[in-house]
């Protein structure tokens, strides 16, 4: 929802925008700046680098176009002045509508670029002299890679929804971009978020940003509980789906596609709802993922580590390590994407065999100090042969729930030898 404009709000003109935008606005019925605009239009219009946190709906896009229209220059055939970044298409035809009466002020050329839709046309507004690129980062970089396009003239770019760029898994394309640019252009960036991949494009590609935060202080997280389970191979996906119907909003990592794909199959075979989210996806593919797993169309999001970084979705009750983490710094991203704003989690890893020290020696050195209190209720029901760190002695140690022969650690069971049989007679050669 929209937020109205603060009450004895500042003008545009008031707040440094140009007359003829100011017009271009008022033709739309827009006269009044919200809180964004009149927060983020003074500094981005002086030429600062900006750093945005705003929710959508929240007028973000007057608080960069604004800056955007006023400063960039007219284009030269295939070299455009003004870059956009945005996720999807939807959002770039739509920003792209959103800016063009202001275009028209200035004169200058808005394209939505954005896969699906024919190389040559776009091309041909290339050699038109678009000013402004309202684009997706994967078409951009194909026209930038095949050299159809220079952006050594860009003035400014804007990052929008940076949080989302990085839950799809864009981050290194928007990287690869920035680089292609002059390093004197104004960045502008905007997202709910600024941890992860977000922070690391404000540290290393803007300069000194004004900071503006529109969303304030989020509650203090709530510590996740970290476990581990060890299971048979063969009960590692009957297990993994008790603890989805349990706990709900689940993220499994796996550490490849290839294995992502699989364990989502074997999810699927076994009754839960689970869609993958890796680099091997398309555009469209990856969105549409995301969005089922946001809206509770499916139960379960199998992702491999390139998506551990960026994927921002409230209420995920659950983290599954399919795979052991390859290091802590990992091990703690992944991690990261449940008990998030105030909400428990869990983050819980399963392991085969001797996986079960190496997982340990992980979550160790990542400082995390893994749960030894009894959780009653949150063991899957019918799996007694999985191996918790909370079903154990009070001392912490762990135990084969429904064994009833001592208890049984994680270590001496990853270390167990293999029971052995009658050794069969040893054949004699001919």
């Amino acid at each position: 929802m929209t937020k109205h404009p603060r009450s004895g709000a500042a003008t545009f003109r008031g707040l440094g925008v140009p007359a003829d935008l100011c017009a271009a606005l008022a033709e739309d019925d827009i006269n009044e700046p919200f809180e964004i605009q009149a927060e983020c239009l003074p500094p981005a219009l002086e030429g600062r680098d900006l750093c945005g946190r705003a929710a959508t709906g929240s007028g973000k896009t007057l608080a960069f176009g604004i800056p955007l229209l006023a400063r960039v220059g007219q284009a030269s055939p295939f070299r455009p002045t003004g870059i956009v970044l945005v996720p999807t298409r939807e959002l770039a035809k739509q920003v792209r509508f959103d800016l063009l009466s202001m275009g028209k002020a200035r004169r200058r050329y808005i394209l939505a670029v954005y896969g699906g839709t024919a190389y040559a046309s776009q091309i041909n507004s290339f050699r038109m002299g678009a000013s402004i690129l309202v684009a997706c980062p994967g078409r951009l970089l194909d026209f930038v890679r095949r050299g159809q396009i220079s952006l050594a003239d860009v003035q400014v770019c804007v990052i929008d929804e940076a949080d989302r760029l990085a839950d799809l898994g864009f981050m290194d394309d928007v990287r690869e971009l920035l680089d292609a640019m002059p390093a004197t252009r104004q960045t502008l960036l905007f997202s709910a978020t600024l941890d992860g991949d977000v922070d690391e494009l404000v540290k290393h590609y803007q300069n000194d940003p004004v900071f503006v935060d529109l969303i304030g202080d989020e509650p203090e997280q709530a510590p996740a509980t970290h476990r581990i389970v060890a299971v048979r191979p063969i009960e590692k996906t009957g297990t993994a789906a008790n603890l989805i119907r349990e706990y709900g909003r689940t993220i499994v990592f796996v550490r490849t596609r290839e294995g992502a794909d699989s364990v989502r199959e074997s999810l699927q075979a076994s009754g839960v709802r689970a869609a993958t989210i890796h680099g091997g996806l398309s555009q469209g593919q990856r969105e549409r993922a995301l969005e089922s797993f946001r809206r509770g169309n499916v139960d379960a999001l199998v992702a491999t580590d390139v998506a551990a970084r960026g994927i921002h979705v409230d209420g995920v009750e659950l983290v599954i390590h399919w795979d052991v983490a390859m290091d802590p710094k990992d091990y703690t991203h992944r991690s990261g994407r449940t008990a998030r704003a105030g909400s428990a989690g869990t983050v819980i890893s399963l392991v085969t065999g001797r996986q079960a020290q190496r997982a340990e020696r992980i979550v160790q050195r990542a400082g995390i100090t893994l749960d030894t209190a009894a959780h009653e209720g949150r063991r899957p029901q019918g799996d007694d042969d999985a191996v918790s760190m909370t079903d154990g002695a009070p001392d912490g140690r762990r135990v084969r729930p429904g064994e009833h022969g001592g208890v049984k650690t994680v270590a001496q069971l990853a270390g167990r030898p293999r029971a052995r049989g009658p050794r069969p007679a040893r054949r004699r050669p001919n």
